[in-house]
């Protein structure tokens, strides 16, 4: 078997952040957050950690956090490309923003021949996550069953401003039964959504489960998000060509809706943290100084 390798969507630029929040310090020795996610990866057993990432930001990305977890695991590196669509497509005149994750994980494909986790790179997801997507993994290697780890709505939202979250129907046996991105999440109280820029709302129950891009998939995935591609860009292209985006949980759902796979639904018990804005940050800087002081992390990751 295969042993499951770790995709890291890095690509993103962070424009509601102000600048690339990927290499932003949150530890007290430059770590960034993604080097605790890799950190807990490789406590679980992931031994490979392929970075999607642009060509615009290759240098100081392995300057900066690639060089340091190659002395430690195998690293690879794909690279997300505006322009790497299927044949007859081009970039819309204008449009200056990526495609989206699932667009990331198809840049990943050539690199990828088992079962593989996928994450954002500017989320925290705790060490528990990613010992439970491992061993699912190593369980289900291949086969059209995926899995990803969801989290409670109140512990994923920003007090400031609106965040994107895949909203989840779980059924009782712990399977997806459906996954609705929602774009415009804020916090409340109660969380809530919209999707007419604010003239009206919906609430959400706090523990409402959501999708937070973490991922376990076998390659029929990528085989499927390839094969859709093409009706994406159809439909962007009439409706939306500046901000369309394809993304892994819109995917996810279609496949579940029309009965091609099955996802089961793993929870875990870690506090979720991101860095969506600036005003982010400290929180997230204190929640690691916190662990680190627990022995939850030594203060160098990577010596």
């Amino acid at each position: 078997m295969k042993k499951p390798v770790l995709v890291i969507m890095a690509a993103g630029m962070g424009s509601r952040y102000g600048g690339c929040k990927q290499m932003d310090p949150v530890g007290s020795h430059d770590q960034v957050i993604l080097d605790y996610s890799i950190y807990d990866a490789r406590r679980a057993g992931f031994e490979t950690v392929i970075f999607v990432i642009k060509h615009e930001i290759e240098a100081d990305f392995k300057e900066r956090i690639g060089s340091r977890v190659a002395r430690h695991m195998d690293v690879r590196y794909a690279f997300q490309r505006m322009d790497d669509l299927p044949d007859g497509y081009s970039i819309p005149q204008g449009r200056t923003k990526p495609w989206g994750t699932a667009q990331a994980a198809l840049a990943a494909q050539p690199l990828i021949d088992g079962p593989f986790a996928i994450i954002n790179a500017d989320d925290y997801y705790g060490r528990s996550a990613f010992q439970t997507i491992y061993d699912y993994l190593c369980a289900h290697p291949d086969g059209d069953e995926y899995a990803m780890v969801a989290y409670r709505l109140e512990n994923t939202v920003t007090d400031y401003g609106h965040v994107a979250r895949g909203v989840c129907r779980v059924g009782a046996d712990g399977y997806l039964t459906g996954i609705v991105e929602r774009t415009r999440i804020e916090k409340g109280p109660p969380p809530r959504f919209t999707e007419d820029e604010g003239n009206t709302w919906t609430e959400l129950p706090g523990d409402t489960m959501v999708s937070m891009n973490f991922w376990g998939f076998t390659p029929s995935l990528l085989d499927r998000a390839r094969r859709r591609f093409p009706d994406f860009l159809d439909q962007a292209l009439a409706e939306n060509p500046m901000k369309a985006e394809y993304l892994l949980p819109t995917l996810v759902g279609q496949l579940i809706d029309q009965g091609e796979v099955t996802v089961r639904a793993l929870s875990s018990g870690d506090k979720w943290y991101g860095v969506t804005y600036k005003e982010d940050k400290p929180a997230v800087s204190g929640a690691i100084a916190g662990m680190t002081a627990q022995g939850l992390y030594p203060e160098q990751l990577w010596p």
